[in-house]
């Protein structure tokens, strides 16, 4: 499937190049970055300089392409579609020189419906009537076997049995499946089916980031069926609620972080979030799983997902903003291949230490931290007092002091232990 972001009618087009002038604006004019970033630390605010001149970047060459394709030339829009034949279809439309109008009256469809396929980028569409749009927009269509040596592609992979089986546990048990009553048998070739159908409309990347630096986790079925899990829960609520993410919007974070300080902070997180266009899901980790967080789009929009495998806020808050760090700094430049991310790994890429430098400086900017008597307190006076003056949760100041000083017997009762999972499990943050 094509990761590639394409704009496909006139409206996206007007809205692209107006975002564009937004971030040229932004970028151009340090009084307008001041009130898009106001409080935030100054690694933070050259993190989203980066991200946002990234965004520039990528937005123009779409732009570009569509532009290009309305006046004739076709070859950068085939190129951002590549092999994926949904959007095969649309830059075809674009070629005819014919809006979703145009293709709806020669097919006796409503323009709603190619509006819908094409936002769907004919996912959903059966053979037969992509078949039919195929022909009036003079697709013609081939299919071919490779030779099994040229192959450069494989068929969906085995399912473990092993993991099969632990999966169904977990399923039950978190209320996947549609019948829970169903036998085993049946109830396996639904989870089968169900992560084969999120492989087929998601793709699975080759690569995904597990902060061991990049490794190849593509045939990891369990790791797998969790992102189907959160992919299929997060795309319920983008279709139902119309989230729209703005990348230009960063004001809101000095907020989220205040949030940690109140007792029910983790679940308005997830609300702020969905304001802003990310959706956060929890969804339990399963047996054997490492993932403390990953953070991946879906139908562009950023979804975060988190397992609680502790149940601390000091862990919490700190995965969270992790998190959230590749969503406003990698937007661009990795979340759509994703990032799963194992807070026990001591090796990372630079991607991750920058979400890494963006969650620690937007939790306690460093300027403050490098001159806090919090740094050295033995008792937790100091280390209270410095997370009132921040307007934060002392858990995080504590969960900070642990790791630094690499002593994990010290305050371990100020960590917020079992304070997370009552909020959010087995509820879904924006799922209400």
């Amino acid at each position: 499937m094509s990761t590639n972001f394409i704009i496909s009618n006139d409206r996206q087009a007007r809205e692209t190049a107006t975002l564009i002038d937004q971030i040229n604006h932004a970028l151009s004019s340090e009084q307008v970055l001041k009130s898009i970033v106001e409080g935030l630390s100054r690694e933070v605010i050259d993190g989203v300089r980066r991200s946002l001149t990234s965004e520039k970047k990528e937005l123009s060459e779409v732009l570009n392409a569509y532009l290009k394709a309305k006046d004739g030339d076709f070859e950068l829009l085939k190129k951002r579609a590549g092999n994926d034949l949904g959007d095969f279809l649309i830059v075809a439309r674009i070629t005819n020189g014919w809006s979703q109008k145009d293709l709806a009256r020669k097919l006796g469809l409503r323009e709603q419906a190619i509006q819908r396929y094409e936002s769907e980028r004919y996912r959903s569409i059966s053979l037969a009537n992509y078949m039919r749009v195929a022909r009036v927009l003079s697709v013609h269509l081939s299919a071919d076997f490779l030779p099994a040596l040229t192959r450069d592609w494989r068929p969906t992979f085995e399912a473990p049995p092993s993991e099969v089986q632990k999966v169904l546990k977990h399923a039950r048990t978190n209320g996947w499946l549609q019948d829970n009553d169903e036998s085993d048998e049946n109830a396996k070739n639904q989870l089968i089916r169900y992560v084969a159908e999120h492989v087929e409309m998601h793709g699975t990347p080759s690569l995904l980031r597990t902060g061991l630096n990049v490794e190849d986790h593509s045939e990891d079925w369990i790791l797998l069926s969790w992102k189907a899990q959160i992919t299929r829960r997060a795309k319920a609520i983008i279709d139902r609620d119309k989230v729209k993410y703005r990348p230009l919007d960063v004001s809101w974070l000095v907020d989220l972080v205040k949030l940690s300080k109140l007792d029910d902070g983790p679940m308005r997180a997830g609300e702020l979030l969905k304001e802003h266009g990310i959706i956060l899901i929890v969804e339990p980790y399963i047996p054997g799983m490492k993932v403390d967080g990953a953070a991946f789009l879906v139908d562009q929009i950023p979804v975060i997902g988190m397992t609680l495998l502790r149940d601390a806020l000091d862990n919490f808050w700190f995965t969270l903003l992790h998190e959230v760090g590749h969503v406003i700094l990698h937007y661009r430049t990795g979340l759509a291949a994703g990032f799963f991310d194992d807070s026990e790994s001591m090796q990372v890429d630079e991607l991750e230490e920058e979400a890494n430098r963006f969650a620690a400086n937007m939790l306690i900017p460093e300027e403050l931290w490098s001159r806090s008597p919090a740094r050295i307190a033995k008792t937790a006076g100091p280390i209270e007092s410095f997370a009132e003056q921040l307007g934060i949760s002392s858990a995080i100041v504590f969960g900070r002091v642990r790791l630094e000083r690499k002593n994990y017997a010290i305050f371990s009762d100020k960590i917020g232990r079992g304070k997370v999972r009552k909020q959010l499990l087995p509820t879904t943050l924006g799922d209400a």
